[in-house]
């Protein structure tokens, strides 16, 4: 379903714009994808809207058929946030061990708190982070929003699949543009 509405208080949840993501390659470019997370993020800013940027450090334990291969080493800064998303002190900073950022991260927690009720997704990989984020935060009850020009993946097939059948059965869906226009209360 196309995006409709954002609820009075809802969060924007940046996912893995980190300096070692960021720098594989993707089936969009990055540059877009961080320029509209940067968007979206300074918007979300202004009405006082709970922002919070994720990375990913590690990886969760558990045999599978894929790996980032054999011997992976992450080098250092790795994980870092990068600086285009000119982290703030109110962000929310959460790091994850897992795909999805409400596992063991007490993100859930942070938000109740704070009275949100709905996210809207950025970052990277969509079918790996993005995607999970966007499950766990379905089944925890939120109402979701994927900005889907804000999103990239490795694979033109796992990002398509996201878009065009995952997330229409877990969220809303809208461009940036779409998405600012309802920040500012501007969409019809």
């Amino acid at each position: 379903m196309p995006v409709t509405q954002l609820d009075p208080t809802t969060a924007l949840i940046v996912i893995d714009l980190q300096r070692g993501i960021v720098a594989f390659p993707t089936v969009h470019p990055v540059e877009g994808v961080i320029d509209n997370a940067r968007r979206l993020a300074d918007a979300f800013r202004a009405r006082r809207w709970p922002v919070v940027l994720v990375n990913v450090s590690g990886g969760a334990p558990g045999r599978t058929e894929q790996t980032m291969g054999a011997g992976f080493a992450r080098p250092e800064g790795w994980d870092e946030l990068i600086d285009e998303l000119d982290p703030c002190a109110d962000d929310i900073f959460v790091t994850k061990y897992t795909w999805g950022a409400f596992t063991r991260t007490g993100l859930d927690e942070m938000l109740r708190e704070r009275g949100v009720t709905q996210v809207v997704v950025a970052g990277v990989a969509t079918s790996a982070g993005v995607e999970s984020t966007a499950r766990q935060a379905h089944e925890l009850g939120y109402h979701v929003t994927i900005a889907t020009d804000a999103v990239t993946d490795r694979s033109p097939e796992l990002h398509e699949n996201s878009v065009e059948r995952i997330f229409p059965r877990i969220a809303e869906t809208g461009t940036t543009a779409q998405i600012l226009d309802l920040v500012s209360g501007t969409a019809s």
